[in-house]
């Protein structure tokens, strides 16, 4: 388990964020641990988001920018089944410390994740733009 959560750790790179005396703890777990993820499975995420909305008939790539983000939104929200995927994306990538610390706040933690998801999928739009439907 061991060399595991040290290769995780190492993939993942550096804490991202500000970190203080004053930081609650489900601050320090988003920055020590769901930011760097996010980071790293960032291509990760577009290509599965990219994927869902090819699947759901390619309503997304219709949509002008303001309703993209709104579907972004909502789909994360309220599509449980992908939620949970992209929350396994997520998970995969803690170490066995951080996945006892996350089930004891797994509610909070999850909205967080969710939130961070949602504004960097928006964040990058114009990513979605090149696909040929």
């Amino acid at each position: 388990m061991e060399t595991r959560d040290l290769m995780v750790l190492e993939l993942r790179g550096e804490t991202i964020g500000m970190i203080s005396n004053q930081s609650s703890p489900e601050e320090l777990f988003q920055n020590k641990t769901l930011r760097p993820i996010l980071k790293v499975q960032n291509d990760l995420f577009i290509e599965v988001f990219r994927n869902y909305a090819i699947k759901q008939k390619n309503v997304f790539f219709t949509l002008n920018p303001e309703k993209k983000n709104a579907y972004i939104e909502n789909v994360i929200q309220r599509d449980i089944k992908f939620r949970n995927s992209l929350k396994g994306i997520v998970i995969a990538l803690f170490t066995f410390e951080e996945y006892n610390e996350y089930i004891k706040n797994s509610s909070n933690l999850n909205k967080r994740m969710m939130n961070m998801l949602i504004e960097r999928l928006k964040s990058q739009l114009l990513l979605f733009e090149n696909v040929v439907a």
